[in-house]
């Protein structure tokens, strides 16, 4: 893995279909030609646990943006980790469509690339809880190259804004996909992770599903009462792998 980078940090705004989307930026200090990385939210916003993502995402030499997907409804949401923040981001969640949050996500993409010097890099994608719903739909976007899904549940029955189930899109995915699922979690049953694995392998996507069997929900998270640690790091090892062996910097 890289070494450490120093950071920049700062609250961007996009352009998706004339609209104003903020983000979450963070990037090393010299990172004109760096390969971007989307990070998707929990239902909670892009909190400090997104943030702390993306930017030890930048400390390996990416270009880590991290769209706030609520925007349409609550600009600048974010939460913490109550019932009723619970309620609220759910209710959000069930706000939004599918068409919008990949117009979002395209957006935060040509951001990249147009301040950033990226034009031809690979990009990738990582989200947690709806946001790893949101980046298995991403990764039908042919500029993603590399997704890492963590405990995205509704995969296999529902999209944002609609019935057809984003699993049912699978054949669209053109990249890598890994997915990353705690055993414990009430959530997302193995059924739906075997049907997953089972889309994957039958659209002939590369991917790796990584089943941890003391994991429950939200594993990942280090603010979250179901945080795994010896789970988390191992996903974050694979994560990175992902990323170095598929976004292969390409410096204009």
């Amino acid at each position: 893995m890289a070494a450490s980078l120093p950071i920049v940090t700062a609250t961007v705004y996009t352009n998706s279909e004339n609209i104003s989307v903020p983000a979450y930026l963070a990037h090393p200090v010299n990172a004109t030609g760096c390969p971007i990385v989307i990070v998707i939210q929990e239902v909670f916003g892009v909190n400090a646990h997104i943030k702390d993502v993306a930017d030890r995402i930048a400390h390996e030499g990416y270009i880590a943006i991290a769209p706030h997907i609520y925007h349409r409804q609550a600009p600048g949401f974010e939460v913490g980790y109550g019932e009723a923040d619970l309620a609220l981001g759910r209710q959000y969640k069930n706000g939004t469509r599918a068409d919008e949050l990949l117009s979002d996500i395209r957006a935060a993409i040509a951001y990249g690339r147009s301040n950033f010097d990226s034009r031809l890099n690979k990009v990738g994608c990582i989200g947690f809880c709806f946001g790893g719903h949101v980046a298995y739909l991403a990764a039908t976007l042919p500029d993603v190259a590399a997704t890492a899904s963590f405990y995205g549940a509704g995969i296999c029955s529902f999209t944002p804004g609609g019935t057809t189930p984003t699993v049912s899109r699978t054949s669209e995915i053109q990249g890598k996909v890994y997915g990353f699922f705690g055993l414990q979690d009430p959530l997302i049953p193995t059924s739906d992770m075997d049907e997953i694995e089972a889309a994957l392998h039958h659209c002939g996507v590369d991917h790796q599903i990584y089943r941890y069997p003391n994991a429950g929900h939200g594993f990942f998270c280090d603010q979250r009462e179901s945080y795994d640690q010896s789970s988390a790091e191992d996903a974050w090892f694979h994560v990175l792998s992902l990323y170095e062996d598929t976004l292969k910097p390409t410096r204009l």
